[in-house]
């Protein structure tokens, strides 16, 4: 009888660890597949779609130059104005989405008789301005790794654009992810599903 208590407690402890460590992985997957909703996705498909038309056929003209620079300030903006988004899902299960200000959340849309929850949650923060910065960080780091706009804009500097782009984004990469995962946000903005 001692052997089998003896079994019994080495399995429960045995299922205790696989219990935890699946528990470890599990939280780990949900704190990564959360850096989709601060990394520009939306913005990158928008600027790869749109770089080819700006950039022509390679030649720099001044107005090549002058679409490319507008280009990516648009693409920043959209990053940075992207994490000052939000949303709620009010009792009736309908999603609004708003503007996170200082006092709360403001709605795109007014007029439309819906109490806006009063949540310290749809206030801004640091932690926005912080996640919007890293954001536009992201898109700049993958943006300027594009030979077409390096070239139009940083000309004759090829082989010290290439130096730093061999490994900027990997560490910009890195740091940022690991900002995002230690100070999470719990912003639902535009295309994400609202809790």
């Amino acid at each position: 009888m001692e052997g089998g208590t003896g079994g019994e407690a080495a399995e429960t402890r045995r299922r205790r660890g696989t219990a935890a460590v699946a528990k470890g992985v599990q939280k780990t997957l949900s704190k990564t597949s959360m850096l989709v909703n601060f990394l520009p996705t939306g913005t990158l498909l928008t600027f790869e779609m749109l770089l080819p038309s700006a950039s022509g056929d390679g030649t720099c003209s001044p107005v090549r130059t002058t679409m490319i620079n507008a280009l990516l300030c648009l693409c920043a903006a959209s990053c940075f104005l992207f994490h000052f988004t939000d949303s709620f899902r009010a009792a009736d299960g309908t999603v609004y989405y708003g503007l996170v200000t200082p006092r709360g959340l403001s709605l795109f849309k007014t007029g439309l008789g819906v109490a806006v929850p009063d949540d310290a949650r749809f206030r801004m923060g640091l932690v926005d301005l912080v996640h919007a910065a890293l954001s536009v960080l992201v898109f700049a780091a993958i943006a300027l790794s594009d030979k077409r706009v390096t070239d139009c804009l940083l000309p004759g500097r090829q082989k010290e654009m290439d130096e730093l782009m061999e490994s900027f984004p990997l560490m910009v990469g890195v740091v940022c992810s690991g900002l995002f995962l230690i100070f999470p946000n719990t912003r639902y903005g535009i295309g994400c599903m609202a809790a």
